[in-house]
């Protein structure tokens, strides 16, 4: 029986040893494993179908959400009054992106153009797309800032422009003409005879130049040779970096086209992207860490130096002229026509900028921009940009229609880009890059576990073992002499010699 228990014990010791092995052998090469995993699925590559897909056609809802900022008191403005403002929407429209003319190069890069198309969700919005709203009139109010340097006679010839095509200084039309254009007769005088002078060359509309249109041809790494790389912008229509600003940092081209990042994100990580529509490159910072449908995440949000100005934070003094920080000055890639982009309500920008207007109540929850995104793939899994459009309008001397208007930053618009990962993308997402990880984390745990309890029990037996035989040879021996044994056991005999 000793020998059989030895051999248990024997037994039990190599099998612990070996799963013990085993398991400390996961440890450090699972996350080897699984590293090399989400490598080979974050790199563009039309063989991983479910980043690729990811990637080529966004496979999640995207909405944009528009708001305006209805004037009130159009009249009282031209006399000088302080605008009064109500924010009317949201008008909602589902947004489709494709990547087309998708081309990989040798050098591990790919170019594409991404096509955006809007689609009216009624059930969504607060109205219609005919619903009538008043703003203030770009093509006099921006076209009037614009030549406050020029002649005097140049004005005045603008204004009587102005009055030929019964142009005004603000616009009361349906929200859907605002967004997507309307045929004036005052943009065809301009394209045809002050050509260049305008963004549009058909209707003009706010968003006219979004609608069925793409962002450029951007040049990403694939990070096929680099997985640091992946994502990052190459080139932007064929540049490396734009032309528009006054310094060589804020021209710089940094950071991916906004919708992926580079895996292995830690909390010192920014999320650099390039913007066609803010024509500047932008960066977000790390916030905390929260969860997301069982999914870890980490939240990046805009810092409060990315609108400010020159004077607050000197790295922008190249996106100037500069006016109260908060806003950015993309007139220079807008035509020069005086627009701004801030944050909606104006928030995170100079408290001054809101005593200029009514009806403004900025709120970190409504107004703040965020990207959720899954630190280890770089993948966003809930998005929100928010921006708003301004128009700097004051009175321009010659020009009758700006009349008596005060010098002020006027919101028009504010719109929403947002869009999270769900269904069943989500739920191949949460398998692949959740569940299986944790399985092999639980499994290097459950190996050595079971590899030291064996161990033990084998150390067990093996002590029991060899108690039992230690205790068995201390034990007197049998007297197994037959002669000695008969006297021994006989009554009759006496106890000894007389």
């Amino acid at each position: 029986m000793s020998i059989s228990r030895s051999k248990v014990a024997a037994g039990l010791a190599i099998a612990g040893i070996l799963t013990l092995t085993f398991g400390i052998i996961i440890v450090f090469v699972g996350p080897m494993i699984i590293d090399d995993q989400i490598v080979k699925n974050v790199e563009i590559n039309p063989k991983n179908d479910l980043s690729y897909t990811m990637w080529k056609d966004i496979p999640v809802p995207f909405f944009m959400s528009v708001y305006f900022f209805h004037v009130l008191n159009p009249s009282e403005i031209l006399v000088g009054e302080k605008p009064m403002l109500e924010q009317r929407g949201p008008y909602v429209y589902k947004e489709y992106r494709q990547k087309d003319n998708i081309t990989f190069h040798a050098n591990k890069t790919v170019s594409y153009r991404e096509y955006r198309q809007y689609h009216f969700m009624r059930n969504m919005s607060v109205g219609n797309e005919s619903d009538v709203v008043t703003i203030p009139n770009m093509l006099v109010l921006g076209a009037s800032v614009m030549m406050e340097n020029m002649p005097h006679a140049l004005r005045v010839l603008m204004s009587a422009t102005f009055k030929a095509f019964g142009e005004g200084a603000f616009l009361t039309k349906p929200v859907g003409e605002l967004m997507w254009g309307y045929d004036s007769k005052l943009v065809d005088f301009l394209n045809t005879f002050l050509p260049g002078m305008l963004p549009a060359s058909g209707k003009f509309g706010l968003f006219a130049e979004f609608n069925n249109s793409n962002t450029g041809l951007f040049t990403v790494f694939t990070g096929q040779d680099d997985i640091r790389k992946v994502h990052k912008v190459d080139s932007w229509n064929g540049l490396k970096e734009v032309n528009y600003w006054n310094s060589k940092q804020c021209n710089m081209i940094n950071g991916t086209a906004g919708q992926m990042w580079p895996p292995f994100m830690t909390t010192e990580s920014t999320l650099p992207f390039y913007s066609p529509d803010a024509c500047r490159s932008m960066e977000l910072v790390f916030e905390r860490p929260g969860m997301m449908e069982g999914i870890p995440v980490y939240r990046f949000v805009a810092p409060t130096t990315l609108f400010a100005n020159g004077s607050v934070y000197p790295p922008n003094e190249g996106f100037c002229p500069c006016r109260q920080s908060g806003l950015l000055n993309v007139s220079s890639c807008r035509q020069h026509s005086p627009v701004f982009i801030s944050h909606p309500h104006f928030y995170n920008a100079d408290p001054v900028l809101r005593n200029f207007v009514l009806g403004l109540d900025p709120t970190e929850h409504d107004h703040g921009l965020f990207i959720d995104i899954h630190p280890v793939t770089g993948v966003p899994m809930n998005v929100s940009i928010r921006l708003q459009l301004n128009l700097y309008i004051k009175q321009v001397e010659g020009i009758t229609e700006t009349g008596e208007i005060s010098e002020v930053m006027m919101p028009m618009i504010w719109f929403e880009e947002r869009g999270y990962i769900d269904g069943p993308v989500l739920k191949t997402f949460y398998t692949n890059l959740v569940v299986l990880p944790a399985v092999m984390e639980y499994m290097q745990y459950i190996f050595i576990g079971l590899g030291l309890l064996t161990i033990i029990g084998a150390i067990v037996l093996h002590l029991h073992n060899k108690k039992n035989v230690s205790e068995k040879a201390k034990m007197p021996r049998p007297n197994t002499d037959p002669r000695t044994s008969a006297i021994e056991k006989d009554p009759l005999l006496p106890d000894g010699p007389d």
